[in-house]
């Protein structure tokens, strides 16, 4: 069984392209290259491929043989069904978490260090903690179906185009040390509360920020 410690570079690559076509940055009928996709990412095309399949089956592209694939109508509804489930499913994980007592020091230590140098700290860094807490979370649940099911809906930190990264890392610095300290409380219905807040709040990033690029740029009609 693969560790989600260390994500599958296909699940990292559909978490980006997930929240990338969420937040509006791809429009209905635009086409995505297989090849262009990999060469942005600096990866290989068979991760970037394994993730189109991902995507396709959610229901966010559509396959097309041998020339990549196009981006289908986003809306949102969409947007809130997906964030809708990760409410339910992360805010479960992480009153699982806390019923079973997990051990939540070295997180807290690292986001606490995070809280005190947000001017020395870099992005990647950021983005390793936040998917290091929410892994940690989803294994500390001890349920594997529900880990399995996490995983398909991770899109990684939901920074909108309404607010700046910084802010965004900010808030949810705070809000993941409110959860891990519920969780070291054994304190599950405060640590649900708290999931789905968090996970509330990324969900209106990314409205608001599908919402600022429709009004900019309104979608094309998709090709035949």
């Amino acid at each position: 069984m693969e560790s989600l410690e260390l994500m599958p570079a296909r699940v990292r690559i559909t978490s980006i392209l997930k929240k990338a076509l969420m937040a509006g940055e791809y429009k209905s009928g635009q086409e995505l290259s297989l090849t262009e996709v990999a060469e942005k990412l600096g990866v290989s095309r068979t991760p970037v491929r394994e993730a189109f399949q991902a995507l396709a089956a959610d229901g966010l592209i559509e396959l097309r043989p041998n020339k990549g694939a196009i981006v289908k109508t986003i809306d949102e509804k969409f947007i809130r069904d997906h964030y809708e489930m990760r409410i339910l499913l992360e805010g479960e994980a992480a009153a699982k978490a806390a019923a079973k007592g997990m051990d939540t020091s070295e997180l807290l230590a690292r986001l606490y260090h995070i809280a005190d140098n947000f001017h020395a700290i870099d992005r990647s860094t950021y983005m390793e903690l936040n998917q290091d807490i929410h892994t940690s979370i989803w294994n500390a649940a001890d349920n594997q179906k529900l880990t399995h099911f996490l995983a398909s809906l991770w899109n990684g930190p939901s920074t909108g185009q309404a607010n700046s990264e910084l802010e965004h890392f900010i808030q949810s610095t705070q809000e993941h040390i409110q959860i891990l300290t519920a969780i070291k409380h054994s304190d599950p219905d405060t640590a649900r509360q708290a999931m789905e807040q968090h996970i509330t709040r990324s969900m209106n990033n990314i409205l608001n920020s599908f919402r600022m690029t429709r009004e900019v740029s309104p979608s094309p009609e998709a090709k035949d």
